[in-house]
Formats: C-alpha cells, sequence, structure tokens
C-alpha cells in the first residue's frame, strides 16, 4: 500500500511540474480534444468486409484517459495515420483499468488485463486476417502488451509484425525484450534515466521523455517491419 501511495504521489507531482497555468477557455478547448483522441475503437467497431491495411492496437499508461492515453499511444497513433490513412486505431480498455495497484502484480499488471490484450489480438486474426497488425504500450501498458504478446501464438503471434513498448515496467527482468516474441520485431524505448526499466517502480522524470519516440523513432521502425510483413 504504501509502494502505490508513493508511485501515485510522484505521478501527481511530475504532471504538476509540466503543467502551466490555462485560463478557462483554454482548459475547456485541451479537455474536448484529449476526449476526442483519448479513446479508439476502430478494430471492436470496424466493418470486416472493409479491413484496413494496418491495425494498431495499444495500451496506455497507468492512470491514463480513455483506452489511448494522452501522451505515447495518440502520438504513435497520429504519426501512422500520416502513412496509413486507412488504419484502425484500437486501444485497450474494458478490464485494463490502468490502475496502479496493478503495477506491483508480478507480471507488472492483472491477468485480465492481459486477457483484453490478447482478445483484441484474436479479433483482429478473426476480423481482418490479411491486415497487418503493429502494436505498443506505454508504462503499465508494456507489460499488459509483453503479457499478452508472450501468450499468444500460431496465425494470432505471427500477424503482429511489430512492437514498441515505452518505459518498460518489465524490462530488466523479462531480458530486455518480450518473452516468447521474436526481438527482431520489437522495439524498446527506456531512457536512461527512467527507473522503471531497470528493475524498480520509481518515477523518475524520465519516465514521462517518450514524446520523441512515439512521435518519430517508434513510427519509423513500425513502417519498416509493415514494409516487411
Amino acid at each position: 500500500m504504501k509502494f502505490a501511495t508513493l508511485l501515485s504521489t510522484i505521478i501527481f507531482a511530475a504532471s504538476a511540474a509540466h503543467a502551466a497555468p490555462l485560463a478557462a477557455a483554454e482548459v475547456e478547448t485541451r479537455d474536448l480534444e484529449a476526449r476526442q483522441v483519448t479513446t479508439s475503437n476502430d478494430l471492436e467497431n470496424g466493418n470486416a468486409n472493409n479491413c484496413p491495411s494496418v491495425i494498431l492496437i495499444f495500451a496506455r499508461a497507468s492512470t491514463e484517459a480513455g483506452n489511448m492515453g494522452i501522451s505515447a499511444g495518440p502520438a504513435l497513433a497520429s504519426a501512422l495515420k500520416r502513412t496509413y490513412s486507412d488504419m484502425w486505431v484500437q486501444g485497450v480498455g474494458g478490464p485494463y483499468a490502468a490502475g496502479l495497484a496493478q503495477n506491483f502484480l508480478p507480471k507488472g499488471t492483472d491477468q485480465a488485463s492481459i486477457d483484453e490484450a490478447k482478445r483484441l489480438f484474436t479479433l483482429a486474426n478473426t476480423k481482418c486476417p490479411n491486415s497487418v497488425v503493429v502494436t505498443g504500450g506505454y508504462s503499465q501498458g508494456t507489460a499488459v502488451i509483453a503479457g499478452a504478446l508472450s501468450e499468444l501464438s500460431g496465425p494470432v503471434q505471427d500477424q503482429v509484425a511489430g512492437a514498441v513498448l515505452f518505459g518498460y515496467t518489465k524490462n530488466l527482468q523479462n531480458g530486455f525484450r518480450i518473452k516468447n516474441y521474436p526481438t527482431a520485431n520489437t522495439e524498446i524505448y527506456c531512457a536512461a534515466s527512467d527507473a522503471v526499466c531497470y528493475g524498480t517502480l520509481f518515477i523518475l522524470p524520465g519516465h514521462f521523455l517518450y514524446t520523441d519516440e512515439a512521435s518519430i523513432n517508434a513510427p519509423i521502425f513500425l513502417r519498416g517491419r509493415i514494409s516487411a510483413a
């Protein structure tokens, strides 16, 4: 309990340090824009007769809004959309509540959240077997995606051409990779100052520094994996 409280306090402090005073109208505009990008259910709502070239499945960080979050997820999706205009974007929601306490479980999240990601990967394969699937996660979302991919097999896993993880909370514990998933298809972004990548759950400023990776480097990597699929 003390660890979860510490994690929550540090996250709040880090977020507050980056906040700037905003007029009421600016706050309303920002919140509206956030609501428009924090949730995406293209895979669940899409028509199997009109499948896209690419499907992105993303798991957000702890406490982030919607099912995509407000940071790495929307940034990655926006960058990829510029290349693949028909791309479906699907966030991991439902049982994955992105709570703080689940970070302290052995897998870095709970099994229900991993199972929800597995359900979405399976849905992509069932609904659109010829689409290329790519995936990503941020913070606790990395544990969700890594856990799901490591438990998938056969054509469902084979369809996932690439995975990008930002601030991988099980990086050290899993040997700097996603277990049972090809390392060539994986790119892990871990800042040297991000302690969660190296065996702890201390949230330092480095854990919030993945904007460039999500907007530039990760899309480049995934475009390469998509082209090779």
